[in-house]
């Protein structure tokens, strides 16, 4: 399947491709640092790119550090609904919350940061955990005239999924990279996002289609 030529309206989104979801970080995802140069080659050829960074505040209520006798990766009930645990991660002005070194910002139109609010998580690059609050790249996106956007970054079926099922319910068409994407894979939930994603309507690529 080739999308080739893209199209003016169409966006590249990069989710999350900082240091604390890297080997070695606070939240490591397996293989994470392997995607910074798959995503600077689709950076070379978008002409529109958007880059999302977690950024939670020190004492983030998604911390398993603020939940007495609870351990990370186990689940809390939050005012609005299910909440993984997490390591603490992506601290404000810590080193671990910055972007990559090597990730090509120049080529970036905007740098979305999200998880800053204490008392919700925040996944999506669209809206928080509470599906109510929203980040505001919808109406960016919609402004800026964008309506096929495409989906690489961390963690597949986190941050990633969830962005991909907002877009969906924003009226936006979705497209995830799948190669330039990695997972936690926590209980089964990169096959649930995978499943969740398709049924939403969203298109499963890899990288091949757009970079040739």
């Amino acid at each position: 399947m080739s999308m080739k030529p893209l199209r003016e309206t169409d966006c590249l989104v990069l989710i999350d491709l900082q240091y604390d979801f890297m080997p070695g970080g606070a939240l490591a995802v397996a293989e994470g640092d392997l995607l910074v140069p798959v995503a600077n080659r689709l950076v070379e050829r978008f002409d529109h790119v958007v880059v999302t960074q977690d950024w939670h505040p020190a004492g983030h209520s998604s911390f398993a550090s603020q939940h007495p006798d609870r351990e990370p990766f186990g689940t809390v009930q939050m005012p609005y609904g299910p909440q993984t645990l997490w390591p603490d991660h992506c601290i404000q002005d810590t080193a671990g919350a910055e972007l990559h070194r090597d990730l090509a910002l120049g080529g970036a139109d905007l740098v979305l940061r999200k998880g800053y609010r204490r008392g919700i998580d925040s996944y999506s690059a669209f809206m928080e955990n509470d599906q109510t609050t929203p980040t505001g790249l919808a109406g960016y996106l919609r402004e800026r005239g964008f309506r096929r956007l495409f989906f690489a970054g961390l963690a597949t079926d986190f941050c990633v999924a969830w962005s991909v099922l907002d877009a969906r319910k924003a009226g936006f068409e979705a497209v995830l990279l799948a190669d330039a994407c990695r997972a936690i894979d926590l209980d089964g939930s990169l096959d649930a996002a995978m499943t969740a994603m398709g049924e939403a309507g969203a298109g499963i690529a890899e990288t091949i289609a757009v970079l040739g």
